[in-house]
């Protein structure tokens, strides 16, 4: 725990002198360290993961990780942390935040006809963080804190899809920025393209989806007028650039790619998230009609998971026997697969199921979430409990598991520890209020010493953010 702490103090701290980080209103400082754009980036984080629009959801987060983890893998630095998140928008965007993080628009991976056009914008974007253009951007401005320079990164996330909300908040950033520095420069934008395009081909992609992409996202532009798609806006695309680009392809051997089954059943699960059950059912039933259309194994995944939306357990049941004899077995559908049992319940042996599909896929999040009610459900804490810290070992950032880990605190009687718990996960959503409530709780609740020594720790630099935080408002 105590790492994770660290973490996220040095991320809201206004400055963090760890490892010897010199102070951010040293006026000698022409760039920013990669580690103060990690932490930049983290602050920002917290805001983005607060708002309504950002996705959360296990399986879309995974799937955006191991394609975006692929192509970090072939980038000029392998080695660099990334975090790839999905923003529920129509609108086509996909942006880099400073330190590794990238959001993708649901508008964005709905409009790609294939994965290989997703991955030209993701290794678009983890170039413009490889080559550390933000950086750059601010290089030569003064700013006395580490807020203020995230201040601006959530100012040039805004700026992405509301340009006017993004004059406001950056006239309200400490140190003041000019408008050109929301945007790329020509210089940037080429440069990611290029390195972009290598790390496409080094991962097995398709090169010749990135002019591809562009040029249907041009053409879709001018059949709807005043409707440009915001990565165009924030990403603009010449004639120059797309013959640059297209240059450069036809220089390497060409090689179809198909898509992997995820990326088809993420979208499909996209389509039914944004449709209300009623619809989602009629438009799959349609895709798997007459008029034919889509892949018929996302289909079938989004009718089932409809099906199952609109609580017709029945025909969801039907319709799984007939998606599980199309395909391996595949997660996704394995935790649909449980999520109709559990619907359903007749199955007196749910948590079995779990176990054996842990076993198969035991890394997928959306399983051991799964798994872990069932075992709170059964009355199974000290299971639940070790499954839950062992996870927290692994994906030390997921509010969803402290949240379980707290719920099974709280059956235990363990009072001081489900605070402490909810403590995490309300400063993982970025609410520091919530935190050190949750902190004060924890601390009259306590008995266990070496617990109280951590949480006075924690409750007093807390207390210090926010009295730093409340000087600024």
């Amino acid at each position: 725990m105590k790492r994770i702490i660290f973490i996220l103090l040095c991320s809201l701290t206004p400055v963090c002198y760890a490892d010897g980080l010199p102070d951010l209103g040293d006026s000698s400082q022409e760039m920013i360290s990669p580690l103060q754009e990690r932490q930049i980036g983290e602050q920002s984080m917290y805001q983005i993961r607060a708002d309504k629009a950002y996705v959360d959801d296990a399986e879309i987060a995974d799937y955006l990780n191991q394609l975006g983890g692929l192509l970090v893998a072939n980038s000029p630095e392998p080695a660099m942390e990334f975090e790839f998140f999905a923003i529920n928008d129509n609108a086509v965007n996909a942006f880099a935040m400073p330190g590794g993080f990238v959001g993708v628009n649901t508008g964005l991976i709905l409009l790609a006809n294939n994965e290989s056009e997703l991955a030209s914008v993701l290794g678009h974007e983890i170039s413009h963080v490889t080559q550390h253009h933000f950086a750059r951007m601010i290089a030569g401005q003064k700013y006395d804190s580490l807020a203020a320079m995230a201040t601006i990164a959530v100012a040039i996330l805004a700026a992405r899809n509301n340009p006017q909300a993004a004059t406001a908040a950056i006239l309200g950033a400490e140190g003041g920025v000019i408008q050109r520095q929301l945007n790329f420069t020509r210089a940037n934008e080429q440069e990611a393209d290029r390195i972009g395009i290598a790390t496409l081909q080094k991962s097995g992609f398709d090169t010749r989806a990135m002019p591809a992409f562009f040029e249907r996202m041009q053409r879709a532009t001018r059949l709807v007028e005043g409707n440009t798609p915001t990565y165009l806006r924030t990403h603009p695309i010449t004639a120059e650039r797309i013959a640059d680009v297209d240059n450069r392809i036809q220089q390497m051997q060409f090689h179809l790619v198909p898509d992997s089954l995820n990326f088809q059943l993420v979208r499909a699960k996209l389509l039914a998230m944004n449709k209300t059950p009623t619809e989602a059912v009629t438009y799959f039933k349609s895709a798997l009609g007459e008029q034919k259309f889509g892949n018929p194994i996302a289909n079938r995944y989004g009718l089932t998971l409809a099906l199952l939306r609109s609580k017709q357990i029945n025909l969801a049941e039907q319709e799984l026997v007939t998606l599980q004899s199309m395909v391996p077995a595949n997660p996704m559908i394995t935790t649909l697969s449980g999520k109709i049992k559990r619907a359903d319940g007749q199955d007196k042996n749910l948590a079995g199921f779990y176990r054996t599909a842990l076993q198969n896929f035991p890394q997928h999040r959306a399983l051991i979430y799964d798994y872990a009610e069932i075992l709170l459900e059964s009355h199974s804490y000290k299971d639940a409990l070790k499954l839950l810290n062992e996870q927290i070992q692994i994906h030390s950032n997921d509010s969803h598991l402290y949240e379980l880990q707290a719920k099974t605190f709280a059956a235990l009687n363990r009072t001081q520890e489900e605070h402490h718990a909810l403590a995490y996960n309300c400063i993982l959503h970025g609410n520091l209020r919530c935190a050190i409530e949750q902190l004060v709780l924890a601390k009259q609740t306590g008995t266990d010493y070496y617990e109280l020594s951590t949480i006075e720790t924690e409750l007093k630099q807390f207390r210090e953010i926010a009295a730093a935080q409340s000087k600024k408002n």
